[in-house]
């Protein structure tokens, strides 16, 4: 059993920055590919970014490809996304989930999900 807790979500400018964190507990964490998604109203569930379980190979959606990076902390059991140059666009409730698949982007893929943290971003 794998839980996640995101956290770091806020309201930013056009053009600023946030950094997501998602603190995961469970004895496999360490064992599964981690991933960032996000969500807003009426619209389907969208792949941000991935991360290996090794956190060697990280994969990103072409929105935020060049604005974001994906790490994780093995020792804090802890996953984050820099997001900066925001947009109005990526507003959105934003998701961490955990996979037994390295680099997913399908939440089809993804086991345990978190509760969501909301970003807003004013232009």
């Amino acid at each position: 059993q794998v839980q996640l807790v995101e956290s770091g979500g806020g309201l930013v400018q056009a053009g600023g920055s946030l950094r997501l964190s998602c603190a995961a507990s469970g004895r496999t964490f360490r064992t599964y590919g981690l991933g960032w998604f996000r969500q807003t109203p009426g619209k389907e569930r969208e792949f941000v970014a991935a991360i290996s379980w090794s956190g060697d190979a990280t994969y990103y959606a072409d929105s935020v490809k060049g604005r974001s990076t994906i790490s994780r902390d093995k020792a804090k059991n802890t996953m984050y996304l820099q997001m900066n140059r925001l947009k109005p666009e990526d507003t959105a409730v934003y998701s961490c989930a955990a996979s037994p698949y390295s680099g997913a982007d399908s939440p089809d893929k993804y086991t345990y999900w978190g509760q969501g943290t909301q970003v807003t971003v004013s232009s």
